[in-house]
């Protein structure tokens, strides 16, 4: 079932440091508040490879600074919450929706399945078996293959997340300090037990075709998505955002 809203903007795909990437969505955030844009989706990028900090996670007990450091792996801090994530430059591609919340949508729980929905529609189009996971997950049996995050201003809200479609695990290990005890809880033994991938799933995948079903399955959930651009002075606020906030220290460390 489709959310009962007017077409949303598709802006272009981007690839952008942590830091920026991260502006551009509260950039945009803000400008859907203040009225200036209508409701819309976006896909990205992370590049470099980078780790995101939920917005109340601890850094130390959440990441391996010095493997990040030495692997030429920057470090922000989102604006939502959940978990620390490792955003792989060659392997994973990051959605963001940024919309008006409508009335059926009024729980986080319901618009995490709702849009989530969108990831398990495009996994369908590649032929791969998924279910959302509450509260915020995608899974393909007992493995996890998105997560995502969310955070809501004035009735709007601003759900980004990941899709892993041939991440580096291996690094994706050494990099998060994910606590044997959180493993033990998922009842794995290791990182490797808890993720899957799409090329893990059904082989060497093109990118342009994960793309495709990305927007075959958010379509199939927000209605038309119509081509638009990135507004300048949305480019310019997340250069704002990102010099004050996604590469300030007492930011990124403050938990």
């Amino acid at each position: 079932m489709s959310i009962d809203v007017n077409a949303m903007d598709l802006l272009p795909f981007r690839r952008d440091r942590g830091s920026l990437a991260m502006g551009i969505d509260e950039a945009l955030l803000e400008a859907r508040v203040e009225g200036s844009i209508g409701d819309l989706v976006r896909f990205y990028q992370f590049y470099p490879s980078a780790v995101t900090l939920g917005r109340f996670q601890r850094i130390d007990a959440s990441v391996r600074r010095d493997v990040c450091e030495r692997e030429g792996i920057d470090i922000t801090r989102r604006t939502t919450g959940g978990g620390t994530v490792f955003h792989d430059a060659a392997g994973e591609i990051t959605y963001a929706v940024i919309m008006a919340v409508p009335p059926d949508l009024d729980t986080i729980t319901r618009s995490y399945e709702r849009i989530c929905s969108g990831l398990v529609a495009a996994l369908d189009v590649l032929g791969i078996e998924a279910v959302f996971s509450p509260i915020n997950d995608v899974v393909i049996g007992t493995k996890k293959i998105s997560g995502s995050a969310q955070t809501r201003r004035r009735g709007i809200l601003l759900q980004h997340g990941t899709l892993l479609y041939k991440t580096d695990i291996e690094q994706m290990a050494r990099v998060l300090n994910v606590s044997s005890e959180k493993l033990s809880d998922k009842h794995v033994a290791s990182l490797a037990e808890r993720v899957t991938t799409i090329e893990r799933e059904r082989g060497t995948t093109s990118f342009e075709d994960v793309m495709d079903a990305l927007h075959s399955g958010f379509s199939s959930i927000l209605g038309d998505l119509a081509k638009s651009e990135l507004p300048p002075e949305v480019i310019e606020r997340a250069h704002e955002l990102e010099n004050a906030k996604y590469t300030d220290l007492t930011y990124i460390l403050s938990r």
